[in-house]
């Protein structure tokens, strides 16, 4: 069992188990610069050009749609959306940035999130027993399972 503890009932059955967790980049105030939400409604700009088919897009108002950019302009101190109602919306240079530091961001954690998942609790194809029935990971009756 890898030397990882495992308590509870004898009779258990073989699940697989996820991490999953959520990161956001915030300020030294815990002011959100940006997290999934804001990261989709960045990504949905620079493909529509519209903040107002994103609000629609999101089912969000549009006003929370400017809010959350303007939030995040603020406390970033740079501007990461130019909009204009002739031209419409698009990324700036230090948003196209953002959204692209944020996802290797996210493709790090999730990569650091499972190697540490997996220290812990095993392989995806190690057996982790549960409360129903232990005979596919090879478990006895007569197995003790705590260390």
């Amino acid at each position: 069992m890898d030397g990882h503890q495992v308590e509870g009932r004898l009779n258990r059955a073989m699940i697989n188990l996820k991490l999953r967790s959520s990161q956001w980049i915030v300020d030294e105030n815990n002011n959100i610069i940006i997290g999934k939400g804001r990261m989709e409604i960045l990504e949905n700009i620079e493909k529509t050009g519209s903040m107002n088919q994103v609000a629609k897009q999101m089912k969000m108002s549009y006003k929370a749609v400017w809010s959350k950019i303007k939030a995040t302009e603020k406390n970033l101190n740079a501007k990461i959306v130019h909009a204009d109602r002739k031209n419409g919306s698009r990324l700036s240079r230090e948003g196209k940035e953002l959204i692209k530091k944020y996802k290797l961001l996210l493709k790090e954690c999730m990569s650091s999130d499972d190697k540490i998942f997996d220290s812990i609790f095993g392989k995806k194809d190690d057996c982790i027993p549960t409360v129903t029935s232990a005979a596919g990971c090879g478990v006895q009756p007569e197995d003790n399972l705590e260390r």
